[in-house]
């Protein structure tokens, strides 16, 4: 061994004192040239990794949400919304009555929550009880979200607030900043006139907003004013929203943080918005107007059901593809295949979304748009409970009653890790919006705050298609 590296170094030394200046010059600018090949390349590497990460969607995580539940003396049996409507000298017979058939179909129970001033008798419908009940809603749940994670508001960064019907100046959203001290350059967003499925716009927008401020926490607030919402005339279609609309509120934080995932409850999979505002008898299915005595209401068209199922095939087209597997997707090209190639009539197959999401959280908006969703997408009543139960429970309150129903399932205790999470909601354009969750960790109820764990072994409960009112 010893005299073989003797060797090697004796031949190594001879080729050098063999090397004239020009061989050492060649074999300098050799290096040189292979250096320079190697930097270029390093920096091209280090350039396109640095592009591809930054252009690389930052993960949004749900790190909590809360849900407001007022005090029990809010609460509004059915007997006693009668009475405010007969209290009130504008209806007639004929829209009480019209008024009770709606109640007692509309698989709302006896103790969803009302405003005060929408409840009480005579009615106290100004703009200071208004503000009033929009503060009570809204610094209750926030006070609860802020309390359950622990942040400061010092460092929230982002604020979407959305109410469709209530927006006073200053705004909620300002409302928010002053009560909060919140810091003087946050991004702060107020959402009207986009109705029920606004929570979820808010979700869209605070989504876009963290993908380009990095670090930051987004607060969103979903809103809903009775008061302002509150019809005085005779006209059917506008009538039903006295019947159906209650008080709710939720507060929920996102944050794009990457240290906070260990913490948080869910993470953003897919967003899609569907709006057909384009189509003039979507836009006009829900419309605030005045009615032909000059009283200002929201009207629902007798369309709104097809409307809404119209919306809702548009929007599963553009989700199917991002959630469903590759066989089920398969199934339903074929079947579009032989319908309108082969001309072969058969029915239309049906998406199955059992094989994407474990849970459904599907606005109620009343019993017959559950109806409608439960058929087209063939879910069974245990999808469907979380939906069923809020509505009977806290009634239609707007863009916030798909919070209610996540914290329902939370609440049963049926959140498990990696379990996939739809809510679906519909509201005025036409819209109808998705958001998709994956749930980080398995939620333990004995963990949790929210409205529904002192009554969860209540639910779910019979809900019979006729509940008679006695008034």
């Amino acid at each position: 061994m010893i005299l073989f590296l003797k060797l090697f170094l004796g031949m190594a030394l001879v080729r050098c004192s063999m090397l004239t200046f020009e061989n050492l010059c060649e074999l300098w600018n050799q290096l040189r040239f292979n250096l320079e090949i190697v930097v270029v390349s390093s920096t091209f590497i280090l350039i396109i990794s640095t592009l591809y990460f930054m252009r690389k969607p930052r993960k949004i995580y749900l790190v909590d949400f809360a849900c407001y539940k007022p005090e029990p003396s809010y609460k509004c049996p059915k007997e006693h919304c009668m009475k405010v409507i007969d209290s009130g000298e504008a209806f007639t017979k004929e829209s009480l009555e019209f008024a009770r058939k709606i109640l007692e179909k509309s698989g709302i129970g006896q103790e969803a929550y009302g405003s005060n001033g929408v409840m009480q008798i005579p009615q106290n419908l100004c703009m200071a009880e208004a503000r009033k009940d929009a503060e009570m809603q809204i610094f209750g749940v926030v006070d609860e979200l802020l309390a359950k994670t622990g942040v400061k508001p010092a460092n929230i960064g982002i604020l979407v607030v959305n109410c469709s019907t209530f927006n006073p100046q200053p705004s909620l959203s300002a409302m928010i900043v002053n009560h909060y001290k919140l810091r003087d350059n946050i991004l702060s967003f107020n959402l009207g006139g986009m109705g029920c499925s606004a929570g979820l716009i808010s979700i869209y927008l605070a989504k876009d907003l963290l993908q380009v401020h990095p670090n930051s926490y987004a607060l969103v607030v979903n809103t809903e004013n009775a008061i302002s919402t509150w019809y005085e005339g005779n006209e059917r279609s506008m009538l039903i929203t006295n019947c159906l609309f209650r008080v709710g509120g939720a507060a929920i934080l996102l944050s794009n943080r990457s240290f906070d995932r260990r913490r948080s409850k869910y993470q953003l999979m897919h967003s899609v918005r569907t709006h057909m505002g384009a189509d003039d008898k979507s836009y006009n299915c829900i419309m605030q107007q005045e009615d032909k005595n000059g009283t200002i209401g929201v009207s629902l068209s007798k369309e709104l059901i097809v409307v809404a199922g119209g919306a809702l095939k548009a929007n599963i087209t553009t989700l199917g593809p991002l959630v469903l597997p590759l066989s089920e997707q398969l199934k339903y090209l074929a079947t579009l295949i032989i319908k309108k190639i082969l001309k072969i009539k058969i029915k239309p197959y049906i998406l199955d979304f059992k094989l994407a999401f474990e849970h459904f959280c599907i606005h109620p908006g009343g019993r017959a748009v559950l109806d409608t969703v439960e058929k087209s997408l063939s879910l069974t009543e245990w999808h469907m409970e979380p939906s069923r139960m809020t509505l009977y429970r806290f009634a239609n309150t707007s863009s916030t009653s798909i919070w209610y129903e996540l914290a329902y399932s939370e609440a049963k205790g049926r959140i498990k890790k990696g379990h996939r999470v739809w809510q679906l909601g519909f509201g005025a354009g036409f819209k109808c919006n998705s958001i998709v969750w994956r749930a980080i960790r398995s939620i333990n109820p004995a963990n949790e705050k929210n409205p529904w764990i002192d009554e969860i072994n209540d639910f779910p409960v019979h809900i019979p298609k006729v509940t008679p009112i006695m008034y």
